[in-house]
C-alpha cells in the first residue's frame, strides 16, 4: 500500500500524511508536528532494521521466548549505541490509525525543501545526517560508517543515514534541492561538503583535497571558502543537493548578530568558536 503523502509550504515545507487502517510511519524525534485524534503515538528506541520494519508487539512473547526478548533488547541497545555514537536522535514515534483514515504532519528543523522517495527494494538511499524526516514501518532505517578507502583522500569518514526496504522515505534540508546524475557531467561532480543531502545506492561518495600541497591549493584552502575538502560523487544514479549549508547559515546569523567569526578570508580562517 502507497503510503498517501503531500509535501506543502515554500520557505518551511511540511509533509502531511493520510495513513490507511494498517499502515504505520515513524518519524525521528523533534520532526512530528501535528496528528488527528484517532492517530495513536508511541515512542521507542528501537527502529526498523534488517526485517523490513517488523517490530515485536507489545505484550507479545517475540519468537524463541526469552532467548528472542534478549536478542532483541540486544539488537534495541546496538541501534541506541549507533544512534547515538552518529549523534542523531536515540527514539522513533510511532504512528498508527484506528478507526479509518488518520492525518500526521512532519517537517525538518531548518528552512528548506522536503522530499518523498520510494524504495522498491532494489536500492538503497543515503543521507546526511538528520535528514530523515519519517518512513513507513516498511522502511529500514540504519546508520552507514564510512571511512578508510571511502575517505583517505580527505583523511576523514563519514556518518550517513541508510534507507532499504519497501515503502516511502520522507528527508529534508536547507535551501532548495537540485537532482542530478554524475554520469550527466562525465561521472564525477565535485561539491562543498555541505550541500549533499541524498544519494541512491551504487554512487560512490568520497572527499578530496581543495588542489594539492602547491601555491593554488593553499590560496583555495585559506581564501576560497571551502576549508581544505571538497566532496565527491561518482557514478550512475540519482543525487540531491542542497543550496544551503548550515555552516553558511550559521555564519549569517552569527554576522547579524554582530559576532561574525568568518573574518575577512573565509575559508580555512572561518571558525566556529564563540
Amino acid at each position: 500500500m502507497t503510503l498517501q503523502q503531500e509535501i506543502v509550504g515554500n520557505a518551511m515545507q511540511m509533509a502531511v500524511v493520510s495513513l490507511q487502517p494498517g499502515q504505520t510511519v515513524y518519524c525521528e524525534a523533534g520532526k512530528f508536528l501535528f496528528k488527528t485524534t484517532n492517530v495513536t503515538m508511541e515512542t521507542r528506541l528501537g527502529g526498523p532494521s534488517g526485517g523490513g520494519g517488523q517490530q515485536a508487539q507489545p505484550g507479545g512473547s517475540g519468537s524463541g521466548g526469552m532467548g528472542g526478548l534478549l536478542r532483541q533488547a540486544m539488537g534495541t541497545a546496538m541501534q541506541a549505541g549507533q544512534r547515538a555514537l552518529a549523534g542523531e536522535s536515540l527514539a522513533f514515534q510511532y504512528f498508527t490509525t484506528q478507526g479509518g483514515e488518520g492525518t500526521v504532519g512532519f517537517a525538518g528543523v531548518l528552512p528548506g525543501e522536503m522530499r518523498a522517495l520510494e524504495l522498491d527494494g532494489t536500492r538503497a538511499w543515503f543521507a546526511e545526517k538528520d535528514a530523515f524526516v519519517a518512513a513507513e514501518s516498511t522502511v529500514d532505517f540504519g546508520i552507514a560508517f564510512q571511512g578508510g578507502r571511502t575517505g583517505r583522500s580527505g583523511g576523514e569518514g563519514f556518518v550517513l543515514e541508510k534507507f532499504t526496504g519497501r515503502g516511502t522515505v520522507i528527508i529534508a534540508g536547507a535551501g532548495n534541492f537540485i537532482d542530478l546524475n554524475p554520469a550527466d557531467f562525465g561521472g564525477r561532480v565535485e561539491v562543498d561538503t555541505g550541500c549533499v543531502v541524498a544519494f541512491e545506492e551504487g554512487i560512490q561518495y568520497g572527499v578530496q583535497r581543495v588542489g594539492g600541497l602547491n601555491r593554488q591549493g593553499v590560496m583555495n584552502a585559506v581564501f576560497g571558502g571551502e576549508g581544505l575538502s571538497l566532496a565527491t560523487l561518482e557514478g550512475n544514479g540519482r543525487v540531491i543537493l542542497q543550496s544551503l549549508t548550515i555552516e553558511s547559515l550559521a555564519n549569517a546569523l552569527r554576522k547579524a548578530q554582530g559576532g561574525d567569526k568568518q573574518g575577512p578570508t573565509g575559508g580555512l580562517f572561518s571558525t566556529n568558536a564563540q
